[in-house]
């Protein structure tokens, strides 16, 4: 099942170094999360956090200039420059094996 989730800049950085750093890709690496977090829900559903009973409402700070909506080939080539800078950067930072 394909689905789009808009995270915070650094949690998905956070993401993607670590799908690197354990040799996932990150839709592994992030499926993995979720059923950690639902079987663990589903162990424990009294410790569940309360619902807001209003709804949440998000406003864009008009300071910050729109960005025009990207094609999935678009997203995807961004995405695949990324992870060609982060595995590079990974390279670069882990040290030979003694």
């Amino acid at each position: 099942m394909r689905t789009t989730l808009d995270l915070p800049d650094e949690t998905f950085r956070q993401l993607k170094a670590q799908a690197a750093l354990r040799g996932f890709k990150l839709k592994e690496l992030v499926a993995q999360f979720i059923e950690r977090g639902l079987a663990a829900s589903a162990a424990q559903p009294d410790q569940a956090a309360p619902r807001s009973p209003l709804p949440v409402a998000i406003v864009r700070d008009p300071n910050i200039p729109m960005r025009p909506a990207l094609t999935n080939a678009e997203l995807y080539a961004l995405l695949d420059e990324e992870d060609t800078v982060e595995y590079h950067s990974v390279l670069n930072q882990s040290t030979p094996p003694q």
